[in-house]
């Protein structure tokens, strides 16, 4: 028998010392810390599931601390679906390390041998006697004072109780109570701010005479430092009141600077760009070999894929809350990486990291870079003209659509050949984009938050790079997992983008699956096979094609169909390293209004060991709605100077009524394999099948997103002048 692999998670790995992890507190609970933070993906409970099983207490003794520049492991950025695959994993040994450390306490107590002990929620006893203590009275209040070594081993998953079995969220009261998020912090003294955005990209600010608003009911200052504006009022309608008065005020230059959302792809393609050949997921530098088809290609197919500008459009505006006592700056936001944000701000407003505590408060959910690092910027730089008070402030609507960064526009080229029996030879994928990556990362001199730009002694933006890295950024699952004699994949990017752009949910692999999936089932139609058998022919993953033939059976697979009717599917895993997950989708299309009509869409995952099914459920069907907006409805629009889509009405996103009737999720169970990210597992399959299930019910092939119904008229139009 070989012996248990020691290897401590990523996360231990950096950050071994148990009291960082782990707390047991004398009231009779147990703190856990991560550095993840909650987005709604529902990592607090996932992590307090853990920790009551390892522990062997119940759940309502767990308390999650998320992210906190003070204390806890600093686990960089919650992104890439790696929250419960991470930290979840590490988390997990340290809760089977603390319990080890607690029971051999116990037996030096109690005067008994370890394998005579049994836990019952926290309180241990000796088999056959009446002696008992509990952690509490062994360990509470107190340090550990040791590394995690890695030898203890958590449970065997035939032992689980917690783990895998349905459960309640525990973050749930207190949102829906209105205490949970960083708009509810209100402690004493609070005042609140708005800043005062320019029109559009580059504007200065060239006359503002703010002395009126000064004297404003309620009004506390108003905050100038260049470009930068800002007011601070004692209630938040004050301070709305004044922002719309500083707006009618203001008086800046502008300039044409955009190409024009009609012509964004038309630009992307023309911008000078590197390009990358991809190995194995990995871009490679050195010269890229051109394709050719080979000559034993019967049947050879050109698509190009695109994707616009798309943003997170989270349903609340971001928000911070910023204090500053003394030399000490406290800062509560919802961001993704506390940590970062931290060097961040010290940067920006020239201040000694060690003066900055940055704390995760909840917030909208995002998914990906939106405006959450610039507002906690926002909110210090207005705390700092009022020290001593602490300030909330909370962005417009119009400065979330207008401002956030979005991301990037894409187009993918593919190109693929069949040999005589219609086998795929030949598979060429070529992908251009901007960088996925335009967070605010720590720098000396630079500074990718928004205000920094606009201020007297501004920063300049960091300059975007390519990232090399496995399945990073704009190649995220360009490399399909299918098997193929011969494959090509090449990453382009382009260093100059007109938008504003950095990392929504999926990265490149929104558009990479896309591309991948529909191509499939073009080369599929040119063989003559159904889609559902030509790629089982050539994909040899067990675990993936489990994922698409449970799909496959829960929706009753049949296949093209016509008459207006349609069924799609599409597969991937995503980044090639996490979740498993298959989509089937059923539609119709309306030819006389070009409406696309979701009827039912079923999804099958693997994301190994399940912690919390509700929870993997969750993120799966929630990942599927988004996709499906971004797929049917939305497009950043924008004109030479500034952004037009400015509010719901100009960027629309799916409503309730547009959402499928039925949406069912297949789980397949792992247990004792290693968790596997899921929160953006749905993101590429969606489009793909939805653009499956079109052509199979109308034989209109939509390459270019989104399905408006004006696009599917314009599409249907060009298919009618060409038949004819």
């Amino acid at each position: 028998m070989s012996a248990p692999d020691r290897t401590l998670p990523g996360s231990l790995r950096q950050q071994p010392d148990l009291d960082t992890w782990i707390r047991i507190e004398p009231d009779g609970t147990i703190t856990l810390r991560t550095g993840k933070v909650e987005l709604g993906q529902g990592i607090r409970t996932a992590i307090a599931r853990i920790g009551a099983e390892e522990l062997d207490v119940s759940v309502e003794r767990i308390r999650v601390e998320t992210a906190d520049t003070s204390r806890g492991p600093n686990e960089l950025m919650t992104v890439g679906s790696l929250s419960v695959q991470d930290s979840g994993s590490a988390l997990r040994q340290v809760a089977a390390e603390a319990r080890q450390v607690l029971l051999e306490l116990a037996a030096q107590r109690l005067g008994a041998p370890l394998s005579l002990l049994r836990v019952e929620d926290g309180r241990v006893t000796v088999s056959g006697s009446e002696r008992a203590t509990d952690y509490w009275e062994l360990h509470g209040g107190r340090d550990f004072s040791r590394q995690v070594s890695g030898e203890a081993l958590p449970k065997d998953p035939a032992q689980h109780r917690v783990v895998g079995r349905r459960a309640t969220r525990i973050d749930l009261v207190e949102k829906l109570r209105g205490g949970a998020f960083v708009h509810d912090l209100a402690p004493d003294g609070l005042l609140f701010g708005r800043v005062l955005r320019p029109p559009s990209y580059g504007a200065r600010l060239l006359e503002l005479d703010s002395a009126e608003v000064t004297r404003m009911p309620g009004v506390r200052g108003v905050v100038r430092d260049g470009s930068f504006v800002g007011v601070i009022a004692a209630r938040e309608e004050q301070a709305v009141h004044a922002l719309e008065r500083l707006r009618e005020l203001a008086r800046w230059e502008e300039t044409a600077r955009l190409p024009g959302d009609e012509h964004a792809h038309e630009h992307l393609l023309a911008q000078p760009r590197q390009s990358f050949l991809v190995t194995g997921g990995t871009p490679i530098a050195g010269p890229v070999p051109p394709h050719v088809v080979p000559p034993e290609a019967v049947t050879t197919l050109r698509s190009r894929y695109l994707r616009p500008y798309h943003m997170h459009a989270s349903i609340g505006p971001s928000a911070a809350l910023a204090w500053i006592d003394g030399e000490q700056l406290t800062v509560w936001s919802h961001s993704q990486g506390v940590h970062p944000l931290r060097y961040s701000l010290a940067t920006a407003l020239r201040k000694s990291p060690d003066q900055i505590r940055v704390i995760h408060a909840a917030g909208p959910g995002c998914y990906g870079h939106n405006g959450a690092d610039d507002v906690a910027l926002d909110a210090a730089l207005l705390a700092r003209a009022v020290p001593g008070s602490p300030v909330r402030v909370q962005w417009q609507r119009e400065d979330e659509h207008t401002w956030e960064p979005y991301a990037p526009a894409m187009c993918v080229d593919l190109c693929g050949s069949l040999d005589a029996s219609g086998r795929v030879i030949d598979w060429s994928h070529e992908v251009v984009s901007h960088t996925h990556m335009g967070r605010a990362l720590p720098s000396r001199s630079h500074s990718n938050l928004i205000a920094s730009w606009s201020l007297e002694s501004p920063l300049p933006p960091l300059r975007s790079e390519p990232r090399l890295a496995l399945e990073a950024g704009i190649h995220r699952n360009a490399t399909p997992l299918y098997t193929f004699p011969r494959q090509r994949v090449v990453k382009h990017f382009v260093e100059q983008s007109p938008l504003r752009v950095s990392s929504t949910r999926g990265l490149g692999a929104y558009a990479n699956v896309f591309a991948i999936e529909s191509f499939m089932d073009e080369l599929a139609l040119a063989a003559g096979r159904d889609p559902l058998a030509f790629r089982l022919d050539t994909l040899h993953d067990p675990r993936a094609r489990a994922v698409l033939e449970a799909a496959a059976q829960r929706a009753g697979w049949r296949g093209p169909a016509g008459g207006g009717r349609g069924q799609g599917l599409a597969f991937a895993r995503y980044k090639n390293q996490a979740a498993y997950a298959a989509v089937v989708v059923d539609l119709e299309v309306d030819r006389e209004s070009g409406e696309i009509r979701l009827l039912r869409a079923v999804i099958a995952a693997d994301a190994g060991e399940i912690v919390d099914p509700d929870g993997l459920t969750n993120q799966l069907e929630g990942g599927f709605i988004q996709s499906a907006s971004w797929t049917l409805k939305e497009e950043v629009r924008f004109g030479p100077v500034r952004i037009e889509s400015r509010d719901w009405e100009s960027y629309p996103i799916l409503r309730f009524s547009e959402a499928p009737a039925s949406v069912e999720t297949v789980l397949i169970d792992r247990p004792g394999q290693p968790y596997l990210g899921a929160g953006e597992a749905t993101q590429g399959p969606t489009p793909a099948a939805i653009a499956n299930a079109v052509a199979h019910a109308t034989g209109l092939r939509l390459r270019r997103i989104p399905f408006t119904p004006e696009r599917v008229l314009e599409e249907l139009a060009n298919g009618a002048r060409s038949e004819a």
